[in-house]
């Protein structure tokens, strides 16, 4: 998550794919080979990675109109910090307080879906719990084990 500095148009634009590529490329030291973007990023100016624009037809092989829907899932997760991360009001003052409050919406969103992760994994393992208590020796076969309503 980053706040370009400055007031561009949209964040996920063409004047700002320049600078998404080398952020990515700071924090993972490979360099992309391909970039799927959208129809804002016409005449982005970006010649050393390969940039795919949703809804183009010319050159899509069935790989790349897979990783270019890949792209579309992705989408609503912008739309989901922006409501669930309150990204659209930021309470912090300037354009300091702006860059941090994107970076602390975008970890909520991340610790968000590793709760949610958690959450059906523990559901799982009392299942399980549940399900191995009922299979002991000492326990009566005739009986389906008893899961508390609610724990899932």
């Amino acid at each position: 998550m980053r706040s370009p500095p400055g007031n561009p148009y949209d964040p996920f634009d063409g004047h700002t794919l320049h600078a998404a590529l080398e952020q990515l490329d700071i924090l993972t030291d490979r360099r992309p080979d391909m970039a799927f973007v959208d129809r804002g990023c016409r005449g982005h100016g970006v010649e050393t990675v390969k940039v795919f624009i949703s809804g183009a037809r010319r050159g899509v092989t069935r790989t790349i109109a897979k990783l270019l829907r890949r792209r579309s899932a992705i989408e609503p997760m912008t739309g989901h910090m922006k409501t669930d991360g309150r990204l659209i009001r930021c309470p912090l003052k300037g354009t300091e307080g702006d860059a941090l409050f994107a970076v602390v919406c975008g970890c909520g969103h991340n610790i968000r879906m590793i709760l949610r992760n958690l959450r059906v994994c523990l559901c799982h393992f009392i299942w399980l719990i549940t399900l191995l208590r009922g299979l002991t020796p000492g326990a009566d076969r005739h009986q389906r084990p008893q899961i508390a309503a609610g724990a899932c």
